[in-house]
């Protein structure tokens, strides 16, 4: 299995995927045990934020999975699409995280998606994210075959 990870640092899981710029790659064996085999180290207009093209490095490198600390539904639907499971957890190290998705044990829950606006838009601004213009996302779900790998229903749903 192939799976990137947010990573910032190139040592800890980092959140907010759409932004992130750094990705751990890890390739498992039978076993489910992770190897980095790649660090993809991306110019910032070449955020998943920032760029909107089907021919991103992430899509064509051949992942099945990509673990972060944050994720909005917009990036996750935008992956899906790609064939691309989400995973998001509060977990930090990268190789244990890999391994549990490998051998299809549950990661720590993550926290809801913090959607400041540092970057210049104002809030309800409609840049594609698809979530719930800054409000408070409540539970994490992973979902069934046939269904988004990862959704987040809002607070009070």
């Amino acid at each position: 299995m192939r799976i990137a990870i947010t990573s910032q640092n190139f040592k800890t899981i980092t959140g907010h995927a759409g932004k992130t710029r750094r990705f751990l790659v890890y390739e498992t064996d039978s076993q489910c045990q992770p190897t980095e085999v790649d660090r993809i180290d991306l110019p910032a207009e070449m955020s998943l934020h920032a760029y909107h093209g089907e021919d991103h490095p992430l899509f064509l490198s051949g992942l099945e999975a990509l673990i972060t600390q944050g994720a909005g539904q917009g990036f996750v639907q935008r992956l899906n699409r790609q064939g691309i499971r989400v995973f998001v957890t509060s977990e930090s190290d990268p190789v244990q995280a890999a391994s549990r998705v490998a051998a299809g044990v549950a990661l720590a829950p993550g926290l809801p998606h913090d959607h400041e606006h540092h970057d210049g838009h104002e809030p309800g601004h409609g840049h594609g994210h698809g979530q719930g213009q800054g409000r408070n996302l409540g539970q994490v779900h992973l979902a069934g075959p046939g269904q988004p790998a990862l959704f987040l229903e809002p607070k009070g749903a």
